[in-house]
């Protein structure tokens, strides 16, 4: 028998969900439009959604009779958000990839147009390389920034490939759109980057993505040192490393896939 008992908790649970993620979809939204989409009468819904308001979950949209998500949400999330903090989970990572190669070991993220270096581990053999901790370099040098760039926004992509004067570094260094959206297709392509003196003369680097829980690239693990180090004999030893550290790195940050690519 099922009289006399309250609603299931479990129930109501899962349709507090489901109508918190309609609003998340569609924005502000009525108890009638909540109620059609959700196959609810609209007398339950707007007891769910008073509350959810009691709760600081929704509140009241900007138009009389609409209903959007609160702040307590955007509170709650943070405080998620907050785990998500790539160079804390990627600095493990970096110290076993340092160990195993003795090759200075980047994490890169993006800012604007430039790659930003937010760690660095000092190789064991080369000291003086052009990116320090807290520099920059173009998007379209080096194996890390290129990887950031590769896995950008198409829309990211042309705009910084667009009318652009790029600088060249070395001889090497690619430095017309055409061939740079060639290096970039091989970079997605491969699931990594090659940087072979481009951005210092003697000086390689492989780089790898790491993308976050939504499948973005949220950053790039990349290796680099003297061109037969890091090119020659173990490369695909290498390769595998810094991929395998990378998408490490990515299921760390939520990203759901096996090898950490979205």
């Amino acid at each position: 028998m099922t009289e006399g008992r309250g609603p299931n908790p479990v129930q109501i649970l899962a349709k507090a969900a489901a109508a918190l993620e309609q609003m998340g979809d569609n924005g502000e939204m009525t108890a009638a439009e909540l109620a059609g989409l959700l196959g609810e009468p609209r007398s339950s819904i707007y007891r769910l959604l008073a509350s959810l308001s009691d709760a600081g979950l929704v509140e009241q949209g900007s138009t009389r009779g609409t209903y959007q998500l609160g702040m307590k949400l955007f509170q709650l999330g943070s405080k998620v958000a907050q785990r998500f903090d790539e160079r804390q989970l990627a600095l493990p990572v970096m110290e076993r990839l340092h160990n195993a190669t003795e090759q200075t070991v980047f994490l890169c993220v993006r800012r604007h147009d430039q790659a930003v270096c937010i760690e660095r581990l000092h190789g064991k053999h080369v000291q003086t390389l052009a990116l320090t901790l807290g520099g920059v370099l173009p998007l379209h040098v080096g194996a890390g920034p290129q990887v950031l760039l590769a896995y950008g926004s198409e829309q990211f992509r042309e705009a910084y490939l667009s009318g652009r004067r790029f600088q060249r570094l070395t001889p090497k260094t690619s430095t017309s759109a055409r061939q740079v959206r060639r290096d970039l297709d091989e970079i997605r392509r491969f699931g990594y980057a090659v940087s072979d003196e481009d951005v210092t003369v003697g000086i390689a680097a492989l780089g790898a993505p790491i993308f976050d829980h939504t499948g973005q690239i949220r950053a790039a693990l990349s290796i680099s040192g003297v061109k037969p180090a890091i090119l020659g004999g173990e490369v695909e030893k290498l390769k595998r490393l810094v991929v395998e550290g990378a998408a490490e790195v990515s299921r760390a940050l939520g990203c759901g896939q096996p090898d950490g690519r979205p």
